[in-house]
């Protein structure tokens, strides 16, 4: 199972409809079992829950949790629910990587290697340090469910990245005498697909291929795709569409380049190329998306 949509999220969960359709919060009952099920999600999850029985997978990894776990998932990760039972209330806020187009959270949330985490290392917070979270959730909170309006956007990141560099510090106290778990081919992968973006080798080297990364890994493209697709639901290929669509999503949502210029700052040395991408990714054109964000 695939959640393109929080509308669909909503209606797996018999809850009503989000109040936006890139960002949702849930507030966990423990009265409210949860069955067992595998899925993916278009989404970045950070979540604070206390289990009392089952348990979680993310990227076919046990999750080792403890009282007050958090976790952060980002998107097309699979996830695997077993049979969870929670000792009291907890959270999940879902938001959209286009919830972070034009703000610097949408470059800064790649520093945040917990989202990497091969998640036998799940960040237990002490009473305090719960606390803190908690409080930064319930401001989150008051600005969803209000009437919505130009400043509710950056109010709401701010808070989200308050949690994460919270999450960073207490992390790092965590693993102050630790190593940390690493090494997932979805990891890896990610690791050299950001730095090629982040390096702008787009513009100095042109579009990346799945045998460049193939290459850098050490492994076949046949056989890096095989693995990513077990752990993601996404060959390599599918994995760096995303990825470029994403930047092209920043660019054109900045209001400063156009179409064509987007194009080009990605590589792409076929324009009408980068549109059907564009438009098989999201169902509009890149011209129709620039127009409909800006007004």
């Amino acid at each position: 199972m695939h959640f393109k949509s929080l509308s669909d999220v909503h209606r797996c969960n018999n809850y009503p409809g989000p109040e936006n359709p890139l960002l949702t919060l849930f507030t966990c009952n423990p009265l409210r079992s949860v069955s067992s099920y595998e899925v993916t999600t278009d989404f970045y999850i950070i979540a604070l829950k206390r289990l009392r029985s089952g348990e979680i997978r993310y990227g076919r990894t046990r999750y080792d949790h403890e009282s007050g776990s958090m976790y952060f998932l980002k998107p097309q990760q699979a996830i695997q629910m077993r049979d969870i039972a929670l000792e009291s209330d907890g959270f999940e806020i879902w938001f959209h990587a286009d919830y972070l187009n034009g703000h610097p959270l949408h470059t800064a949330i790649k520093k945040y290697s917990y989202f990497n985490y091969e998640l036998n290392e799940a960040l237990h917070l002490s009473p305090k340090e719960q606390q803190i979270i908690w409080e930064l959730y319930r401001k989150i909170e008051i600005e969803y469910t209000n009437n919505q309006d130009e400043f509710t956007r950056d109010i709401i990141l701010g808070h989200i990245e308050s949690i994460l560099n919270y999450s960073q510090r207490f992390y790092k106290r965590q693993f102050l005498n630790r190593t940390i778990v690493s090494g997932t081919t979805a990891t890896k992968f990610n690791t050299v697909l950001s730095a090629y973006l982040d390096q702008g080798l787009l513009q100095k080297k042109g579009l990346p291929t799945v045998a460049m990364f193939a290459a850098e890994l050490n492994m076949s493209a046949r056989y890096l795709s095989d693995l990513l697709k077990q752990e993601t639901g996404k060959t390599a290929l599918e994995l760096i569409h995303i990825a470029l669509v994403s930047e092209a999503k920043n660019l054109l949502n900045g209001g400063d380049y156009t179409v064509v210029e987007t194009a080009y700052r990605l590589g792409f040395d076929n324009p009408p190329y980068f549109s059907r991408l564009f438009k098989k990714q999201t169902g509009v054109s890149p011209n129709h998306y620039k127009k409909h964000y800006l007004n």
